[in-house]
């Protein structure tokens, strides 16, 4: 297993922190070099020195904001005119804020479609005609639970995540004969500073303390099924058998599951 990412070239998203940071440590681990890239420059200099000091890969970090897609232009060119093939894209970096929709204010609206969706999108965009010619490569995208079952407060940040499956099932069947796998990944709420932001009372986090994933364990399923046709991962299992049900039944689940939702 650990075999399969010697030599390849990783790039990561929102690699700073949480299981973007993760992801990078375990694919160094297996042999992999590494492009972070992360609005944080000195955070990613400093996983880049604790990695290189572990492990004998190459690693280049670039500082980059994904809702800005001129800077994503740029910055994917100088990578590509660097390293010349890139194996995999995690699509990593993301972010939300959960308020009821009337509260929504139409600055943070656009800024997690911009980041969420347009940025994911742009990141793609600029490896997909080098992963065609080569015949081979693997995007993942981290999407949510959220992108399958919308809860109340979360309006927004659902939409943007039910845009990127929408964007992710369309792309697998377009490269389905470039040799190119695609694939979403759907984790429930994590133990990660994504609700610093997200959840600004706590209330959220109080709640689903409980059932909230470690990012090291989200990481380890995401680089295990790196260069492997794996459509989707979802984790927890039974918060996505949840999703299967509230598709099948979504008046009943939705009135069973009122209480449940209301948890932010």
């Amino acid at each position: 297993m650990s075999g399969r990412l010697k030599n390849r070239n990783v790039i990561i998203t929102g690699a700073s922190g949480g299981i973007g940071a993760h992801m990078a440590a375990l694919c160094a681990e297996r042999g992999a070099n590494l492009v972070l890239l992360a609005r944080n420059l000195e955070k990613l200099n400093a996983l880049k020195a604790d990695l290189q000091s572990r492990f004998s890969v190459d690693i280049h970090v670039h500082k980059l904001d994904v809702s800005n897609t001129d800077e994503v232009s740029a910055v994917f060119s100088e990578i590509l005119a660097r390293i010349g093939r890139v194996d995999i894209l995690v699509n990593n970096a993301g972010y939300g804020i959960f308020r009821e929709a009337h509260e929504a204010k139409i600055e943070e609206i656009k800024g997690m479609f911009d980041v969420n969706v347009v940025g994911l999108m742009a990141c793609t965009s600029m490896v997909l005609p080098a992963m065609r010619q080569q015949k081979s490569g693997h995007i993942i995208n981290i999407a949510s639970q959220a992108g399958k079952i919308a809860t109340p407060k979360s309006s927004v940040y659902s939409a943007t995540k039910h845009a990127v499956l929408g964007y992710t099932n369309s792309l697998r069947m377009e490269l389905a004969d470039s040799n190119v796998f695609v694939t979403a990944v759907n984790p429930g709420p994590i133990e990660t500073n994504f609700f610093n932001i997200a959840d600004e009372k706590g209330t959220y986090v109080k709640n689903v303390q409980r059932y909230m994933l470690k990012p090291e364990y989200v990481a380890l399923k995401v680089v295990d099924a790196m260069l492997t046709p794996a459509r989707e991962i979802n984790l927890p299992q039974w918060m996505n058998a949840g999703s299967i049900v509230y598709t099948l039944f979504p008046r009943l689940f939705e009135r069973i599951g009122k209480r449940a939702f209301n948890q932010k």
